[in-house]
């Protein structure tokens, strides 16, 4: 193919003019990336980009205003750019849901794990669709990058050009990246070619060859290109005067480039939307009277396999302790694509944002680990609630019951610091009923994810009463005899039978509240609440107490870190024993404490 370098040349100088012209007014935004990559991503637009199959993400998301300004002349009509940075206007960062945007990113490194998975859902849905992703040095520094490069390589996605704004500066001076970047590639099964990122013709022979793995290029560019402070970490942000940026404005602006950018314009329509598929209707499981909820989850998980359910499962090297690995899965492997589970290995992180890109590409993603190390995962699944987009998380081994494997494997704040984080469904289910509703309404959802947490030990099995609430997120699992409560117990997951055992030992005027969902329980009318929450009330849960203050007057919890023992023992030793909680609560009650 030929192409006219000098055409392209005026098209990225428009770029650059709108960019700039949105900084400008914004008086906010990062004019290096714009004056150095501009060339690199109409090359991917103006030339390689089908608007119906093939997706691009910028995961350097500082370069948002050069990616706006792309957009709007490409004929996706994202917004006004005169709004950017401004409230209610085009956001300082990519966010999913504005035209053309394939992803939301900024956090440096997730765009390229996001990439990573929608390459994978264009081999499983057999698109033939591309996928484009223009990086930084930052982002090669982050760790979720490394780990979703390494999965790319092994998995040998050919359909996937990573583009690296290769200029060498950072914020604090000289890019800190490995040595020899392009060695690492190689190493990690990806085809590494080179390119003056700012002469056309290189950059065109660099991404049109094509390779059997993922392909990597190294645009070699100049942060600030043309301006005053060009090559310098000043070039980073909004560093030039009002009158340089004017005069670079004016010098880019071209009408023949307009003009080219209006011929493509017309030619491109916005595809991509998601078709999430519905929930299989499965009757409730029998369970053993002695079962952990992870097992629970895994019966679930079969039979609505077994009915069809149309979703990418996956964990992080865990499958058979998460039990998410059932029987009619299929591995998702490097020449086979058409199956519907996928072993990440032991990469948390990229595993989460894979599975965003999964989401973005419109594949329900399923994805699991033990609970203590959502925190490696958790810059992802911030910005999967912040995307609204439905994946679901299926943690277990939930608390200091997880036992000898000591303090690092117990989680302490996890569930706590999952519910504080805004869109996001955290469910601790403690039965089959629970288990089952918490999949139901997870597979349900559209526009925000979901966090299943499930226990490692085995608990007792208890029923839910027959018309309790549980849609409501919080019901009364245990009833008094007597209709004047003066005690209720409020407990999720595996503290549910300790919290009914105890309820059995003080006598009429106590019942206890299974909680599963906090958030949808919070949002129930207060006639409700008030009706769940009668009289004093504690609430029991292995893990940090301060949010529980929001609903319970006293809390039962663990607020230091966990020991190496008996899961069992480690369990009774900070306070989850029936003996001990009757002494404490008769001793409240005889003082007048409640």
């Amino acid at each position: 193919m030929n192409i006219d370098a000098k055409i392209l040349h005026e098209m990225s100088n428009v770029v650059r003019s709108d960019a700039l012209r949105a900084i400008r007014r914004a008086k906010s935004g990062h004019i290096g990336i714009v004056l150095g990559a501009a060339d690199i991503i109409t090359m991917i637009y103006a030339v390689f980009f089908n608007p119906k199959c093939d997706r691009f993400v910028l995961s350097a998301g500082h370069g948002s205003a050069m990616l706006y300004a792309t957009l709007n002349l490409a004929g996706y009509k994202v917004g006004d750019l005169d709004s950017f940075r401004r409230m209610g206007g085009l956001p300082g960062h990519p966010e999913y849901g504005l035209p053309g945007v394939s992803a939301t990113t900024g956090p440096l490194g997730q765009g390229i794990a996001n990439a990573v998975g929608m390459a994978i859902a264009a081999k499983h849905n057999k698109t033939g669709g591309v996928v484009y992703c223009l990086c930084s040095d930052g982002d090669l520094m982050e760790g979720i990058a490394q780990e979703a490069i390494a999965f790319a390589g092994r998995y040998k996605l050919d359909n996937l050009v990573l583009l690296w704004d290769n200029n060498g500066i950072s914020i604090d001076g000289t890019a800190l990246v490995d040595v020899d970047v392009p060695m690492r590639m190689r190493a990690a099964g990806w085809a590494v070619r080179h390119a003056n990122g700012n002469d056309f013709n290189e950059l065109y022979d660099a991404i049109h060859e094509k390779s059997s793995g993922p392909r990597f290029v190294a645009c070699d560019t100049v942060l600030g290109l043309g301006s005053s402070v060009s090559g310098t970490p000043r070039a980073h942000g909004f560093a030039l005067s009002d009158s340089e940026i004017a005069q670079l404005i004016e010098c880019f602006d071209s009408r023949r480039g307009r003009d080219m950018w209006r011929a493509l314009a017309r030619e491109t329509t916005v595809m991509h939307a998601n078709h999430y598929t519905g929930v299989p209707n499965i009757s409730l499981p029998d369970a053993p009277h002695f079962i952990s909820t992870r097992e629970m989850s895994g019966i679930c998980l079969g039979k609505m396999m077994h009915r069809g359910l149309n979703a990418i499962m996956g964990s992080a090297d865990l499958g058979a302790n998460t039990n998410v690995h059932v029987d009619g899965m299929r591995d998702i492997r490097p020449n086979d694509f058409s199956g519907n589970y996928i072993n990440y290995g032991v990469r948390e992180h990229a595993m989460a944002g894979i599975m965003n890109g999964l989401a973005y590409a419109g594949i329900r993603a399923v994805g699991s680990t033990f609970l203590v190390f959502s925190d490696y995962m958790r810059g992802a699944m911030r910005l999967a609630a912040l995307s609204g987009l439905p994946v679901v998380y299926v943690l277990t081994h939930d608390s200091i019951a997880v036992g000898a494997d000591g303090p690092t494997h117990q989680p302490v704040e996890q569930i706590a610091g999952l519910r504080l984080i805004p869109n996001m469904n955290v469910f601790r289910p403690c039965n089959m009923t629970e288990v089952l509703w918490a999949w139901r309404t997870a597979l349900s959802e559209w526009t925000r994810p979901s966090c299943i947490i499930l226990s490692r030990q085995k608990i007792s099995r208890i029923e839910s009463v027959a018309g309790g609430y549980i849609d409501a997120g919080g019901y009364i699992i245990y009833k008094s005899k007597s209709r004047r409560i003066h005690l209720t117990l409020v407990a999720t997951g595996s503290e549910v039978p300790l919290a009914i055992a105890v309820a059995r030992r003080l006598g009429s005027g106590v019942q206890v509240a299974s909680i599963p969902s906090v958030s949808h329980f919070r949002n129930n009318d207060i006639e409700y609440r008030h009706e769940v929450l009668r009289g004093h009330v504690i609430a029991i849960e292995a893990g940090a107490s301060a949010g529980w203050f929001e609903f319970a007057d006293d809390v039962i919890g663990v607020d230091n870190f966990g020991m190496s023992g008996a899961g069992d023992m480690v369990y009774r030793e900070y306070g989850f024993d029936v003996d001990e909680i009757v002494a404490a609560i008769k001793a409240k009650m005889k003082h007048g404490r409640f």
